[in-house]
């Protein structure tokens, strides 16, 4: 496979985000093959997570930087817990799927996350972080589904909500971290 050139490479990731905010299979399916996509994905998440920490406002530093931490932890937890689920637990037939097309799938359904830096907008509040989340929920929904070659939408809900039951505690000391990191000098 030849290289790929700079200005090929944003044209690629600009194409797949805005493949993945659109919550568009085929975007979803690209990614999950192509196995050179994982940096791209880390640095979605990454980007989401800075995005959500400036969008919060107030946070320092800090904050931010423990809230990437974090939110990566969360990122392989969550691939990590999808994977086993959806495929130890509730395999369908034609399911076949490794750990690194859901951490993928699942890095690029952070795509919508970039929107929560608005929430630092005056007048706007907690109203992107809030649409954000609704969308990032709709874009793991996809991703998830993609991944593990599901047909079924009610087994990717129950994968996705065995999984969250899961990681919810995560996500709690997520904020929880982010929120007191925000407090500290920086």
């Amino acid at each position: 496979m030849a290289s790929e050139s700079p200005v090929g490479f944003r044209t690629s990731l600009t194409r797949r985000l805005w493949g993945a905010a659109r919550l568009d299979v085929r975007a979803y399916e690209e990614v999950e093959a192509d196995e050179s996509a994982l940096r791209q994905a880390l640095g979605i998440v990454v980007a989401s997570s800075v995005a959500a920490g400036i969008g919060h406002g107030g946070y320092r530093v800090t904050g931010i930087l423990v809230g990437a931490a974090i939110d990566l932890a969360g990122w392989f937890l969550w691939a990590g817990l999808t994977y086993w689920i959806g495929t130890r637990l509730l395999p369908e037939e034609q399911t076949e799927a490794d750990v690194g097309q859901l951490l993928r799938t699942i890095g690029f359904a952070a795509t919508p996350g970039l929107l929560r830096v608005l929430g630092i907008v005056p007048g706007l509040g907690e109203m992107p972080i809030w649409i954000a989340g609704a969308w990032m929920l709709a874009a793991n929904f996809v991703a998830v589904r993609q991944a593990l070659d599901y047909t079924s939408s009610l087994r990717t809900l129950a994968v996705c909500s065995v999984g969250f039951a899961l990681y919810a505690p995560l996500s709690l000391a997520t904020w929880v971290i982010g929120f007191f990191g925000s407090l500290s000098p920086g």
